[in-house]
């Protein structure tokens, strides 16, 4: 993969509309999941245990689960690949993959690359099509021993009822609604670069991309200002050209919806601080301009209780942790969470407080091979990444042994 580097980020770019910088980088995201999966599939081990009487052993094997059905979507169409894939392929599975019908050439590029690479035919293979069918022959087929899927969590909770039928695992990477919160101990300007990253990387199109900010009350008017002039300075376009930082989303569609959710934000008294409408480049494209809303009502506005998923970023102002961590919390969603402070027992406490599977500490990038990656609550089940993203693929199988 790196060696292809420059042509995959490149085909990433145009059909994702993502700029090239991150298009690169997901690139070598991708290429470091596959090489941390080959040199953890040496340690996948089982165990021997001490036999309940004289003359018994007790071993445990782990094996491979079978055949696994996965589905990745549009807008890490790369790394959501190898970051699965990765792990079936490491635990000894075969894999049928249904990428995005919005981004399939990064699949099959993939794909081919693998072939190319010697992995043998019938190993990792690639269908696309009608999404609902190739759901339903997941579901429904008994080869078919687990399903991993990356997506709305209206869709993964339908996959999990469906696959009930037949008794199969499933690991479900769902929707987020991560709050991203500013203490008044916080380095400001860093956490406004922070606020920046985890929101407009990708336009807002990530999963674990923040969508409602907390700033403390008594730093909140100099944390806007310094946000305020980043968010203003990002250059928004063609996602090749080299120095642009915020590209397109991906349909009209998202368009529309971002549009609506800050109608909804100004309709109950929210005001567009920066940006907040469609725009074009060169005539063409899906583009809406990086939006911040202040004055926000967290209970009643779209912008904090659905997920966004694009540029448009609410900030709430808050008077105490306490509060902040109600706020936070009072969501279905547990993916990620974000928070900046300067105080080393505020930060355990804050962290163990979240109910999210992740949490960013000063941090805004989480996303590594060695951590595993995924949420609790309506934000899924299982765990891609790390040596739990292996045994996410592996069989329990208990021999007890007699040696006399």
């Amino acid at each position: 993969m790196m060696q292809h580097q420059q042509a995959l980020g490149t085909i990433l770019s145009r059909e994702g509309g993502k700029v090239l910088a991150e298009g690169l980088g997901e690139i070598a995201g991708s290429a470091g999941f596959l090489d941390w999966y080959a040199g953890e599939a040496e340690r996948v081990y089982g165990d021997i245990i001490g036999g309940p009487r004289h003359g018994v052993q007790t071993t445990v094997l782990k094996e491979p689960i079978g055949v696994v059905g996965i589905v990745t979507p549009w807008n890490f169409p790369s790394s959501m690949i190898t970051r699965g894939v990765g792990g079936a392929l490491a635990a000894g599975c075969t894999v049928v993959l249904k990428p995005s019908e919005l981004t399939p050439y990064s699949a099959l590029v993939l794909a081919q690359l693998a072939e190319e690479a010697g992995v043998p035919p019938g190993v990792f293979n690639i269908v696309t099509g009608d999404a609902p069918a190739i759901g339903k022959a997941f579901t429904d087929s008994f080869d078919v021993r687990k399903i991993s899927f990356t997506g709305s969590t209206r869709v993964g909770k339908l996959l999990y009822a469906a696959a009930a039928e037949t008794t199969k695992k499933l690991g479900l990477e769902l929707g987020g609604n991560a709050p991203f919160i500013v203490f008044d101990n916080a380095d400001l300007d860093r956490a406004a670069t922070g606020l920046i990253l985890a929101k407009f990387r990708n336009s807002g199109q990530t999963c674990i991309c923040t969508n409602r900010a907390f700033v403390h009350a008594a730093v909140y008017d100099r944390f806007m200002a310094i946000f305020l002039d980043k968010v203003k300075a990002l250059k928004q376009g063609n996602a090749l050209d080299p120095t642009v930082q915020v590209g397109a989303l991906s349909t009209q569609m998202a368009v529309d919806s971002m549009a609506a959710i800050v109608k909804d934000a100004t309709e109950k008294g929210a005001t567009v601080a920066a940006g907040g409408k469609a725009v074009t480049v060169d005539g063409k494209g899906y583009f809406f301009e990086p939006t911040v809303l202040t004055n926000v009502d967290h209970a009643t506005m779209r912008c904090c209780q659905s997920e966004t998923f694009g540029p448009v970023v609410p900030v709430v102002k808050f008077e105490t942790e306490e509060e902040v961590l109600q706020l936070a919390n009072s969501t279905r969603s547990g993916l990620a969470a974000y928070f900046y402070s300067g105080d080393y027992r505020q930060q355990h406490r804050v962290m163990r407080a979240l109910q999210y599977g992740m949490v960013g500490v000063n941090e805004s990038l989480i996303s590594t091979p060695v951590a595993p990656f995924g949420g609790v609550k309506d934000s899924g089940l299982g765990r891609d990444g790390s040596k739990y993203g292996i045994e996410a693929f592996l069989d329990i199988k208990y021999c007890c042994v007699s040696t006399v």
